[in-house]
Formats: structure tokens, sequence, C-alpha cells
């Protein structure tokens, strides 16, 4: 059986990724986590993407590669992450769910309460912006 995909954007801009901080439920507002969420029936992931960034952020993004492996998050469902880029250098994303956006570098990343699943891809979003800084 295939598991339930969430997936999340390592939204990329300036050499900096885009985190968002939980306004709920309880047990997780204030912790930080990346943009994303459930792919529903009849969707690819990186529609799913697309359209959860639209809804959370209000912005248009391009889906590029994956980043990592997935991420167990509960017994048949995994957290799926791919980088992604604004559609427009202008577009400036705005907390619609959640209680706010940072742009963070790699060296804030550690700096964050992250969320358990998104804490593991610390490491691999370091390397990405790294890998950002050098271009």
């Amino acid at each position: 059986m295939e598991p339930v995909v969430i997936v999340g954007a390592a939204l990329v801009r300036d050499h900096a990724v885009l985190a968002q901080q939980r306004a709920y439920p309880a047990d997780m507002a204030g912790r930080w986590e990346l943009p994303g969420g459930r792919v529903e029936p009849g969707e690819t992931e990186r529609e799913a993407l697309r359209r959860e960034c639209v809804e959370e952020l209000g912005v248009e993004v391009v889906v590029h590669g994956r980043l990592g492996e997935d991420v167990p998050l509960s017994p048949g469902t995994v957290l799926r992450v791919f980088t992604a880029t604004l559609v427009s250098a202008s577009a400036r994303p705005r907390a619609v769910e959640h209680s706010a956006l940072r742009w963070v570098d790699a060296a804030g990343l550690a700096e964050l309460d992250w969320l358990p699943a998104d804490r593991v891809l610390v490491p691999e979003l370091r390397r990405l912006l790294r890998t950002a800084n050098a271009r």
C-alpha cells in the first residue's frame, strides 16, 4: 500500500529558506515547519505543493527536485520535501494559515524550534543553502 504523502517546500530566495510558524493545534503552536500539506486524490506531488503554497502563502512556486529522503510522520504517512522557487521575484509570501513567516539563512536554521519531522531535514537545508550561496 502506498503511503499517504505530505509534501513540503524548501522555498529558497536570496540564500535563505522560508519557514512558517504553526498557529495550531496547541501541541504544535509556536513551532516552525516548511510550507506544504497533504497530496489529495488525483493530484501529483508537485501539483499538491503548488496548490499548498497558493493556499498557505498566497504565492505561486516552481517545484524543482527532491530534498532528502522521505521522513516518516506516522504509520503509513511520510513527509516528502521538494526544493522550490517563487514564480515572481517580486512575490511576497504571507502567513495565511500560520502565525508568522521567516526567511532563514544557513546559520539561522538551528535557532528555530522546528517540528520534529522538519528538524530531521535541517542538515539537508543547510547543504541546499550552502550550494545556493556558492552560485
